[in-house]
């Protein structure tokens, strides 16, 4: 089993790489990929850049190129919802891609023409060890529909309508289209965003950056010392 990891910030792709035996170093289309084994396992890794065809670009290469068979997007979401404040996580049970809209020709917002669905599932074996992976390190999450637009959420009203519309908890620029990669291509997938902003408290992004990387590698190095489970 090889496990790919898309992250949002460099410093998860550098703290992932500390714990990798036997790395190599690889670009495609300008993304630069880690690969290595962590815990005798085939892992590889990657800051996508942000927005959704950047995080396309680096999905399609990561499942190509290196063959990986399970795709973990990891970085951070702004809060839909008021369960979740900052340094919460939320984990995808589903992906939607708010930006998409094909209402004008009679469909639903959010619609992916030619899949036919709003909604793309996320792995349900991938996101069960994910909540057993934050239970057991203290972290607070939920489960539900992350959204995915090319678009930076700031307004509370842009915030409502999504939350109101897809019942989403966490909006972000990547996770959506990772998904919707994965899913044609048949690989499974997980989504795990820190919230950066919410109910939790002010921090300033470098100590929020920095406090929600060390998290998110925790919780991936736990996975993947766990990947077994994904077989059984």
């Amino acid at each position: 089993m090889k496990i790919g990891v898309i992250g949002a910030m460099q410093m998860e792709v550098d703290n992932l790489k500390e714990s990798m035996e036997d790395v190599r170093i690889d670009v495609y289309s300008g993304v630069t990929y880690v690969s290595g084994t962590i815990y005798g396992r085939e892992v590889v890794a990657a800051v996508c850049g942000i927005g959704k065809v950047f995080a396309a670009i680096c999905a399609e290469a990561m499942i190509l190129k290196f063959n990986v068979d399970h795709v973990i997007n990891i970085g951070v979401a702004g809060t839909l919802c008021k369960e979740l404040g900052v340094m919460d996580v939320a984990v995808a049970d589903q992906v939607v891609q708010h930006d998409m809209n094909t209402s004008a020709l009679g469909d639903p917002i959010g619609l992916l023409s030619g899949l036919n669905q709003i909604f793309l599932p996320s792995d349900e074996k991938m996101k069960t060890l994910l909540c057993e992976c934050l239970q057991e390190r203290g972290i607070k999450y939920r489960v539900g529909t992350i959204a995915t637009g090319d678009l930076f959420l700031h307004k509370p009203t842009q915030k409502a309508l999504l939350h109101e519309r897809f019942g989403a908890i966490a909006g972000e620029m990547e996770g959506g289209s990772i998904g919707h990669v994965c899913y044609v291509n048949e690989v499974p997938f997980a989504i795990l965003r820190s919230i950066s902003d919410g109910e939790g408290g002010a921090m300033d992004y470098e100590t929020f950056a920095e406090r929600a990387a060390l998290q998110s590698i925790d919780v991936v190095l736990d996975f993947i010392s766990r990947a077994d489970e994904l077989e059984s």
